[in-house]
């Protein structure tokens, strides 16, 4: 995949998809294994650890992950199969405080993110260049398909990014 022209994404984008080096397809096959590693390597007993008051928890920061990639996936989605209704925005805040992602362990988030990935991988190599080189409007900004697939690749690297070096 070409690399991308800074009019295809948000700017604040930026941060994440720099973090993105390699052929952004093969980036996030290569995290189908590497974020479920890194997920088990965490001790239990620090998945509910957050590193200040109003900061969410590993548990919640992996939720939210979960959560991007969905969102990210269904724009892709829409964008792709050239759908031009604007897609709204989504408030992240909201959706860790109703994710409830405490209730489960980090072997169950990275099984299904495992599942996720997997699925989503499949989708997204069978889009064609024409599909990958569509735009739309989400939350008011213009995206286009491959933007919103080096932000799945490059929102995962973030936050594993923090978890590691703010949490552990």
């Amino acid at each position: 995949m070409n690399p991308l022209k800074s009019d295809e994404f948000p700017a604040e984008w930026t941060k994440y998809i720099d973090t993105v080096t390699s052929d952004c397809l093969e980036s996030l096959r290569g995290q189908l294994e590497t974020f479920p590693a890194f997920l088990r390597s965490i001790p239990a007993g620090k998945s509910e650890y957050a590193y200040a008051e109003d900061k969410w928890n590993i548990k919640e920061v992996v939720g939210h992950v979960l959560d991007t990639e969905r969102i990210m996936a269904y724009r892709v989605l829409c964008f792709a199969r050239n759908d031009t209704k604007e897609l709204p925005g989504f408030d992240q805040d909201v959706y860790v405080e109703n994710g409830y992602f405490s209730s489960f362990s980090l072997e169950h988030y990275a099984e299904e993110f495992i599942q996720m990935r997997t699925a989503n991988l499949m989708f997204f190599e069978s889009l064609r260049d024409n599909a990958l080189l569509r735009s739309g409007l989400a939350g008011g900004r213009l995206m286009s398909v491959r933007a919103l697939l080096f932000m799945i690749a490059g929102h995962l690297n973030h936050h594993r990014t923090i978890i590691q070096e703010r949490y552990l």
